[in-house]
């Protein structure tokens, strides 16, 4: 067809534009996005990113024990630091001083010495590793610790000084497990100025255990 009065060349028509996707009213259309590693949930869950899995039993059941435990201990320190500050104080460690029941005598006491009583450390035969037990028989604080100082002043070991499970003894005795410390311990009657010796097994691992009693409380002012 030819042009007339000047007009452009009239060609076929573009096809209009698709009519858009009508939703219903407060409806919008989200952006998708490919499906990545945080889209899936594991079996097992853990941490992944920022993402935390709950706590599990097993981990607060091992953080209580551990509490436990630590309370624990701080108790058994303190009970232990106490009882080294005053004898009136028991607490059972094995191998750190313990207080000590009062054995059954298998015989009376001697009431005076049969041997010569040794006073001196540096006239006794003493095995290795020799050290005095003292217990405090008695509800007199501190006493422990008198028998303790009158038996260091000539120069003898002494060890564990505690109180005694009973607190009612009436006489001192002074135990010996071993014969050949009969003059040890007869030493021992001589420097405390009471008391009775006899030899026992009743404390393994101790050569010499005192027990003091009413009559050495008496001697020094208890």
């Amino acid at each position: 067809m030819s042009a007339h009065n000047g007009d452009a060349p009239v060609g076929p028509a573009s096809p209009a534009p698709p009519d858009p996707l009508t939703l219903p009213e407060g409806i919008i259309l989200m952006a998708e996005f490919p499906r990545d590693r945080f889209d899936e949930t594991p079996d097992q869950l853990g941490r992944v990113g920022a993402h935390r899995a709950a706590r599990s039993r097993r981990g607060v059941w091992v953080a209580t024990a551990w509490a436990a435990l630590a309370s624990g201990v701080l108790v058994v320190v303190g009970i232990y630091l106490l009882s080294l500050i005053t004898d009136r104080v028991t607490f059972e460690i094995p191998g750190l001083g313990t207080a000590e029941p009062m054995p059954t005598p298998t015989e009376t006491p001697s009431a005076a010495p049969t041997v010569e009583p040794i006073t001196d450390p540096a006239l006794a035969e003493l095995p290795a590793g020799f050290t005095i037990t003292v217990l405090n028989g008695t509800a007199v604080d501190g006493l422990g610790g008198t028998a303790r100082d009158l038996l260091t002043a000539p120069g003898w070991p002494v060890g564990t000084v505690t109180a005694a499970a009973q607190t009612d003894i009436e006489n001192t005795v002074v135990f010996y497990s071993d014969p050949a410390l009969e003059g040890v311990a007869a030493g021992m009657v001589a420097l405390l100025g009471v008391g009775t010796f006899e030899q026992s097994d009743a404390f393994p691992g101790a050569p010499i255990t005192i027990v003091v009693g009413a009559d050495f409380a008496a001697a020094n002012g208890g």
